[in-house]
């Protein structure tokens, strides 16, 4: 087999995979604590991660049946948001798993217009505060990096198929970019963490107004309050990895190829 024909190979693969990677999950987060029996809740309260958005970790499992709420499991993603209510946290950005049922996101922070005086401004039409969006730049951001994250996948394919079917050196490029997959998760996702762990002013601080912000567990086990965390990769990442090392090898190959002349 060619040289050229070897690196097309494995590029084709790889973009075959960047698709199969977009649905997913990358990472989990768990949280443990006695008020979550194993019994219960095998896994904790689990959420997954995709590139998409963030969804429910507990789909089949035999949790607490005040929470099931008719569904197979019970709805972690909606749990975690419960639980991080009481530090303080913001709520967890869902992106394209958002509940289309609601005329906001749950995300949006809301609150009320004020006079020079502080007093609330009334709307004499619904004879209501007027109400004013307050939600924080970065967790907008988010979302959109979510919902336009189909759209994104579609360039890293189209990189990747440049980099089969175009002979020129600089065409690397598109593949190097295409490569950087999963380092593209662990910066959001690293960032967003930091971000959410240092601005715990939502309801005021929370009920334990004594936390001070602080860095999530991104890898392994933490401790939060009461609970312990569990931060681990899903096999998507490891598919992510996979991507970026087919087309190393892929671009090493067409490197030599364009050397011999092939």
């Amino acid at each position: 087999m060619k040289k050229k024909t070897t690196y097309q190979a494995l590029a084709g693969l790889a973009a075959i995979l960047i698709i199969v990677v977009y649905f997913l999950p990358m990472w989990h987060v768990a949280l443990q604590s006695i008020q979550y029996p194993k019994s219960m809740y095998p896994r904790g309260i689990r959420i997954d991660f995709k590139f998409n958005g963030v969804y429910n970790g507990c789909k089949g499992e035999k949790e607490r049946a005040e929470l099931a709420q008719g569904q197979q499991g019970a709805d972690c993603l909606r749990e975690m948001n419960a639980i991080n209510h009481f530090i303080g946290m913001y709520h967890i950005v869902p992106g394209v798993n958002e509940d289309r049922t609601r005329k906001y996101p749950i995300y949006y922070v809301f609150d009320t217009k004020k006079d020079a005086q502080g007093h609330e401004i009334i709307d004499p039409k619904t004879n209501e505060p007027i109400r004013v969006n307050v939600t924080p730049k970065p967790l907008i951001l988010l979302d959109k990096i979510m919902h336009a994250s189909p759209y994104i996948f579609a360039v890293f394919v189209l990189f990747v198929l440049i980099f089969m079917f175009t002979p020129k050196r600089k065409c690397f490029v598109p593949a190097i970019i295409s490569a950087l997959l999963p380092f593209y998760f662990l910066g959001v996702y690293i960032y967003y963490l930091y971000w959410y762990g240092h601005h715990l002013s939502m309801h005021g601080g929370g009920a334990f107004r004594g936390i001070k912000p602080f860095m999530p567990t991104v890898f392994g086990e933490g401790k939060v309050a009461q609970f312990t965390t569990q931060s681990y990769p899903y096999f998507g990442f490891f598919l992510a990895l996979l991507v970026t090392a087919l087309l190393i090898v892929a671009m090493i190959i067409k490197k030599n190829s364009l050397k011999e002349g092939e």
